[in-house]
């Protein structure tokens, strides 16, 4: 079946496709194109295996290859190191070779780990994401990095290793609490004030409304995300320079789910808080219009996503010195000149930031 829509991703390692459909159908199809596969193995929740297995077997079993479930743990905490031997040994006692091929089926968790295990086993095997979650959709499927985290950091042993091709069921997203939709929006509203111009008044012009997975209006946010995001990987895939942009409103994120143990927020919630921050210290720094202040809290609250955080500032403030995007002892930003127009490794010292995020708490 073909796809509602289709994006080409020209990383700099590979070339491959991110294509939606409106549900699982398409999916033997489309994996046919890469034969000769020796067998299939879907890393994937339990819990999204009894939700999804019943659609996706349809399409596989007919494809004539052996086809295998792994269940894996979602949340951050297991996406650890310590999680993957576990899952190489049972590769191994499966059969699996370097013609075998890994389906990475859930949000960003799953297919960050799935992703890591593929670019390791016999030093590299193929993968392909298939995202359930709107992050996922528009953010940690695309652009290749892959990774899971050590006892002292998040994300600290990975590498970038593209996917085969990113399928896209819309139906997946029709089984997302309200919480899952924030987070994917809040990437939405950070690649929309990156790229400014008709994306933003896209974003600008919708609300929560759109947190349907048969909507077209969301479908729309849901392309020009992937397209950014396909454009910054294109001239940057290893985060050398301009794709680091992608980190507006992740330093202070960052801090804020340290400061609240990973449990307050959801990733993209605390970014949508950080996002604010960022535009704040961009006022102040980078003379961004100061209208935008009261514009981005306007579209934060259209998404029912958060503006500010109770944390003390002096304590966020010390905890952005943690994040691993600073240099020595200097905390950097990515700040926006413009909507469109972004500017990263901009040094902010503590007593902006205290600054910026304690006239965020005092916003009404």
């Amino acid at each position: 079946m073909n796809p509602i829509q289709e994006v080409k991703i020209h990383a700099f390692s590979k070339e491959y496709k991110v294509s939606i459909h409106s549900d699982f159908r398409g999916l033997g199809e489309t994996i046919q194109r890469f034969y000769p596969v020796s067998s299939i193995f879907i890393l994937t929740e339990k819990k999204l295996s009894g939700l999804f297995s019943k659609f996706y077997n349809m399409e596989l079993k007919d494809l004539g290859v052996p086809v295998f479930e792994i269940h894996i743990k979602g949340g951050e905490k297991n996406k650890h190191i310590n999680r993957t031997a576990a899952v190489y040994n049972r590769l191994i006692e499966l059969g699996a070779d370097r013609k075998s091929l890994i389906l990475a089926l859930g949000g960003g968790v799953v297919g960050d780990f799935a992703g890591f295990i593929a670019s390791t086993f016999l030093r590299g095997i193929r993968f392909a994401q298939i995202p359930t979650s709107l992050l996922a959709c528009v953010d940690s499927s695309v652009g290749g990095k892959v990774a899971v985290n050590a006892d002292l950091g998040k994300n600290m042993i990975g590498s970038f290793y593209q996917p085969e091709f990113v399928y896209v069921p819309l139906i997946a997203l029709s089984t997302l609490p309200k919480k899952e939709w924030r987070c994917g929006m809040a990437e939405i509203v950070k690649h929309s004030l990156l790229s400014g111009g008709e994306y933003l008044d896209k974003v600008r012009a919708n609300s929560k409304e759109v947190y349907d997975h048969s909507s077209a209006a969301l479908l729309e946010l849901i392309v020009g995300s992937i397209l950014y995001k396909a454009n910054i990987v294109s001239q940057d895939e290893r985060e050398m320079g301009l794709r680091k942009v992608l980190n507006l409103g992740h330093t202070t994120a960052h801090a804020i789910e340290s400061l609240t143990n990973y449990k307050k927020y959801s990733h993209g919630e605390a970014v949508a808080v950080g996002l604010l921050t960022a535009i704040i210290l961009s006022v102040q720094k980078q003379g961004l219009d100061k209208d935008w202040i009261e514009d981005l809290k306007k579209i934060l609250i259209q998404y029912d996503l958060p503006f500010q955080d109770s944390s003390k500032s002096s304590q966020v403030a010390k905890h952005t010195l943690h994040d691993k995007k600073n240099v020595g002892s200097s905390v950097r930003f990515v700040l926006l000149q413009s909507p469109g127009s972004p500017i990263w490794d901009i040094p902010v010292e503590l007593p902006e930031i205290v600054e910026a995020f304690r006239s965020q708490k005092k916003m009404r």
